[in-house]
């Protein structure tokens, strides 16, 4: 059976950043949590969010990191309990809407995040969290819309909850609030917002509306991604790369590939996670290519490419300035048996449409390497 569910209440336009005080009042929110990361309180972006809450005076932590962290989910939840919080607005890229979603988890949930990692199965006993309101302040991750979070515990295991549950009451997507977002950034998300509409498209996944939508969403990343890499203050092309993402996040419940599967272990190491797309997806659409080929086409045609996707996507990764290889990042291919075994044991292995094994996934490294 399918699941067809279409999601959020979404605002999206220039200046949708407008409208977050009445959607607090909306949801009844008097005593909301904002969680962003220094980055976005550095250049200015959280005091405008902030003047946009008035007359509310959201309590604000702003230590998210680059790869959200058990250890600020802690503090924010001590935050949350100190000020009796009702609500959370999540204002940055995928890490402070990842960790948003998980102090909403576990505000309203007992245990700790672990218990309801999709691995163990612990994912279907996510019922409702407390409310959200997802601003995203980059064109990438798709995290506003998407049903899933990625944690690194104490450990240092990537830790992934997965529920509809967990998708934000209301999206504020204001492509105003992309313009200062650093050509690398808007690169790396870029290519993740793309990878999201590619492996979606191709899951064994039954969901046409969905298809549609990461087909559109394809093409317009195809087109306008390049042009925002070439001129970041083009507002139109802003505009429909923040749309693109919107869509890669929209199409995210069909599912991913073996891309996202091996890129999971490999951000333990830190590496940005976009950055890993861009090199693994090219060689991920090869091996899968011969398991879908009128897809591939379709992809191909729909975008007017002149040459395979895969050549056509690392192409597009040298010309906007992303490295082709891991050994770019400083990978050194010591622990790819290892990075082997945990994609294979990754939750998305079974959406590629491609049966994987552990040696096919050494394979797609060695040749990521």
């Amino acid at each position: 059976m399918s699941l067809i569910q279409y999601l959020s209440k979404i605002q999206f336009d220039f200046g949708a950043i407008k409208l977050l005080a009445n959607e607090l009042d909306l949801l009844g929110l008097k005593r909301p949590l904002l969680v962003t990361d220094p980055g976005i309180e550095a250049c200015g972006i959280l005091e405008h969010v902030l003047e946009a809450a008035k007359p509310h005076v959201p309590t604000v932590y702003s230590k998210t990191t680059e790869n959200p962290n058990e250890r600020s989910l802690k503090e924010c939840l001590e935050i949350w309990h100190t000020h009796n919080c009702d609500g959370l607005i999540a204002l940055g890229g995928g890490s402070p809407i990842d960790l948003s979603k998980s102090i909403a988890l576990l505000a309203t949930h007992k245990g700790e995040l672990a218990d309801y990692d999709v691995k163990i199965g612990g994912s279907s006993r996510i019922g409702k969290v407390a409310p959200q309101i997802a601003i995203p302040t980059a064109a990438g991750t798709g995290a506003e819309i998407g049903r899933a979070c990625v944690m690194t515990l104490n450990s240092g295991r990537k830790c992934v909850a997965v529920n509809l549950n967990m998708v934000a009451n209301t999206v504020i997507a204001d492509p105003e609030l992309t313009l200062s977002l650093p050509k690398k950034f808007t690169a790396a998300t870029g290519i993740d917002a793309l990878s999201h509409t590619v492996e979606a498209y191709l899951s064994p996944s039954v969901n046409p509306p969905a298809d549609a939508i990461a087909l559109d969403g394809f093409v317009r990343n195809a087109h306008w991604l390049k042009k925002v890499i070439d001129n970041g203050s083009n507002r139109e092309a802003r505009w429909h790369m923040m749309m693109a993402s919107l869509q890669g996040g929209m199409v995210l419940q069909k599912g991913l590939g073996a891309a996202h599967a091996m890129a999971t272990p490999l951000g333990e190491k830190h590496y940005h996670h976009g950055t890993l797309i861009g090199i693994l997806l090219p060689n991920v659409l090869e091996f899968n290519a011969p398991s879908v080929p009128i897809q591939i086409n379709t992809l191909e045609k729909a975008a007017g490419l002149r040459t395979p996707i895969a050549n056509w996507l690392r192409e597009l990764v040298q010309e906007i300035g992303l490295p082709g290889k891991l050994s770019e990042l400083g990978e050194k291919g010591n622990e790819i048996s290892e990075i082997a075994k945990k994609a294979k044991a990754d939750h998305l292995t079974l959406s590629n449409p491609r049966k994987m094994t552990i040696e096919s996934y050494e394979l797609l490294l060695r040749q990521s390497l």
